[in-house]
């Protein structure tokens, strides 16, 4: 499909008349976000849920475990199932800023649309089992991109139309060189859903010890087969992942809370205040007092 118009800077028009202002904003359409900065970010920790992910204009770098993914505009990137990552832009200006869009993946609309399509196995073989990958966006997806950014300018064909389109995005997305990923997470007792039940367990129980064994046999799993899979998908150890999501959860309490040091570090599962200190100051590169101290400083400011 060869495209008559620039649908990078279609969508980018449309993204800077929708757009809520700096940062990561919701639309009118449910599920379809815009993410809009004028300058480089400092690193943001949190979680990737299911999503498409299209970069317009400027860049943008995630950090996955052991893994750093870079991807600029014309890219796209698919984020399978929950994982804790870092990102930051790393360009944008006020002249060009960054724009990215994102549309929200359901597993109930994966199985649906391959149940309708017959799509019980990848189009492709894949070596990579990562849960995030990027690829360059086709002018099929492009277009279908571009007709959903339309409809926020005309709102009161979003009801009949948003759903039509998205699921077109979605089906481009399963046929498309990333489709095996979402696919294989979402196959009844494929390794990469043991692997996503395995992280829904993780999230409901991560403050808790954790018992690499007992997880793999709930999962149904051997304990070096658990291992192989979760660090093929998450490019990290389940201990490693854990670590994350407590470290993630401890800084929301004193965030949003306003939690002290030791009361966080407590709720999320730590026993040692200094193991505490030291592993967050590992991954947020500042101790838990520092950053806070850090944060209300840059409020003020």
């Amino acid at each position: 499909m060869t495209l008559p118009f620039n649908p990078y800077q279609e969508i980018a028009s449309i993204a800077a008349r929708h757009g809520r202002g700096e940062g990561d904003g919701t639309t009118a359409i449910d599920g379809l976000g815009i993410s809009r900065r004028t300058s480089p970010s400092e690193p943001c920790h949190g979680s990737y849920r299911p999503c498409f992910a299209m970069v317009i204009q400027g860049a943008k770098r995630v950090q996955l475990g052991s893994d750093t993914i870079n991807y600029g505009a014309g890219d796209y990137l698919l984020t399978s199932l929950e994982l804790p990552v870092a990102w930051r832009v790393v360009e944008a200006s006020p002249e060009v800023p960054h724009f990215c869009i994102t549309v929200a993946i359901s597993s109930d609309k994966v199985l649906d649309l391959m149940g309708r399509n017959g799509l019980s196995k990848p189009v492709g073989p894949s070596k990579n089992q990562r849960g995030i990958v990027v690829n360059v966006a086709t002018p099929e997806l492009l277009d279908a991109s571009v007709r959903l950014m339309r409809l926020l300018d005309r709102p009161s064909d979003i009801p009949s139309l948003a759903p039509l389109i998205e699921q077109e995005i979605l089906y481009r997305i399963l046929t498309g060189p990333a489709g095996g990923q979402l696919i294989n997470i979402a196959i009844a007792d494929s390794h990469g859903n043991r692997v996503a039940r395995a992280i829904a367990w993780l999230k409901e129980n991560f403050a808790g010890s954790l018992r690499i064994e007992e997880l793999a046999e709930h999962v149904g799993m051997s304990v070096s087969s658990f291992h192989h899979h979760f660090k093929a998908i998450t490019a990290m150890t389940p201990v490693q992942y854990q670590k994350q999501l407590r470290l993630h959860e401890a800084r929301r309490l004193m965030l949003v809370e306003g939690l002290d040091v030791g009361n966080a570090g407590h709720r999320v599962g730590y026993q040692s205040p200094s193991q505490f200190s030291r592993e967050y100051s590992r991954l947020y590169g500042l101790s838990p007092a520092r950053d806070m101290d850090a944060v209300r400083v840059s409020a003020t400011g």
